[in-house]
Order: structure tokens, then sequence, then C-alpha cells
């Protein structure tokens, strides 16, 4: 009995380290907004030295003399992310990373800048391999209980009273090298219903996240970061949003 047992948990371990098959984004549904015109910043509000509009994408980009004070955003004036779903393209350097910043807050008092946003984080970065990847869930801020890297790339997960619990592993390193556009624009889309959250790249699940209900963020703004540190830039076009009833 105890070597059935033993066995039966070893092919569990081999078959939650295989990658599932690849599970595809939806279709775009209708009713979507288009919330960043590609000519201005119109229902925006970042700091002007940093956040531009250039060939139709929204750029934020900092240089040597050119410096951020502290990680500082670019924020969605035009409405919440509750229950939504969000698509977008975006590509940066890789001197540093960036992010997508959603069920998030606006912290206005004691901050090294105007604009700075804490919540769920949609990691971005141009980087190939995991886990230092575009795609997994950081809790910029700490404003979920400081769990940093709360989900990562390929993860189907679940947080619970006892912490996270990985279900299913949904892609490996050789399907990200294969999935992933280095230096090139990439397609994102994010799904948020209650608790759950699913991360889509170029079409295909990434990472399925299921929080803890004592936790999770189910309300809150939208916005992008400019990380501070070393020079960088990163940019968005077709950003488009829908709530979901």
């Amino acid at each position: 009995m105890i070597r059935c047992l033993t066995l039966l948990t070893f092919f569990s371990l081999v078959l939650s380290a295989v990658a599932a098959e690849p599970v595809q984004a939806p279709p775009e549904p209708k009713g979507m907004k288009t919330i960043f015109n590609g000519k201005d910043l119109t229902g925006w509000d970042g700091d002007p030295r940093l956040w531009s509009v250039k060939n139709g994408a929204l750029r934020g980009e900092t240089t040597a003399k050119n410096k951020a004070n502290g990680n500082t955003f670019i924020i969605w004036k035009g409405g919440h992310t509750k229950d939504f779903e969000l698509r977008l393209s975006f590509r940066c350097n890789a001197t540093n990373n960036s992010g997508i910043q959603y069920r998030s807050k606006h912290i206005k008092t004691k901050t090294r800048n105007k604009w700075v946003v804490r919540g769920y984080q949609h990691e971005i970065r141009n980087e190939h391999k995991l886990p230092s990847v575009s795609g997994f869930i950081y809790d910029e801020g700490g404003l979920t209980g400081g769990r940093g890297r709360t989900c990562l790339v390929g993860e189907k997960a679940i947080w619970g009273p006892k912490g996270k619990k990985v279900t299913a592993k949904l892609i490996d390193q050789a399907g990200w090298k294969k999935l992933f556009k280095l230096d090139k624009f990439n397609d994102v889309v994010i799904i948020a219903k209650g608790t759950h959250i699913q991360h889509y790249m170029n079409n295909r699940l990434i990472l399925d996240f299921q929080d803890d209900p004592k936790r999770a963020l189910v309300d809150g703004i939208l916005a992008f970061q400019l990380h501070a540190g070393r020079p960088m830039f990163v940019e968005f076009k077709n950003v488009r949003i829908r709530d979901i009833k």
C-alpha cells in the first residue's frame, strides 16, 4: 500500500511538471472601448517629462539626464477595473521593467512623486528566461500583503489560508521562448472576475490565479508603470477595455 501511494505521488508530480495543452484567449467580444487615442494623452495623467505619444503609442521613457523620482505611473482617468477585460499591445527594452496596474490604488501622501500606484501588477519585461518575464502578478507596493511575485507565468494557482498552491503548469521555458517576441510588440489580455484572474500573452493563457478573498483586490484603477533606475522605455498601443457585468 505504501509503495502504491509513493508511485501515485511520483506520477502526480511528473504530470504536474508537464505543461498543459495551450489554452487560447477567447475571441475579442463586442463592446470593447478604446481608451487611448494614439494621438495625445487625453484621459491619462502622468509625469509630462516622462510620458508622450510616439508613432501612435503611449510611450514612457527615462534617460540618464531625465530620471524618474521613484517608480512612477500614468493613470487612466476614465474609469475603474472591477470585473473587466483589458486588451493591449506593449513593447519595452531590456534595461529595466514596467507593468500594467489594475484594481490598484493611487497613493497621494508620503510619496516621491505625484503618480504612485500600488496593487496588482502584470509585470512587463523584455526577457526570455523564466521566471523573470512578462506576465506574472506582482504585488506592487505591498497592497495585498507584501507577497511580491504573487503568481508566476506558467502557474495555475490558488491562494488559500496556507498560501499558494499550484495545481497545473500552463507553459514551460521552451514554450515561452517560442511565444514571446523580444524587442517587438506583444499582445496582452487580462480578464478578472471576482477573485479569479487570467493573463494571456500572444493569444495563449500563461497565468490562471484564484486569490484569497481576504487578500484579493476586487476594484481599483488602471495605470502603466515606468520604473525608476536604469534608463528605459516602454510603449503601449491599441488599449481597450470593457466591464464584465
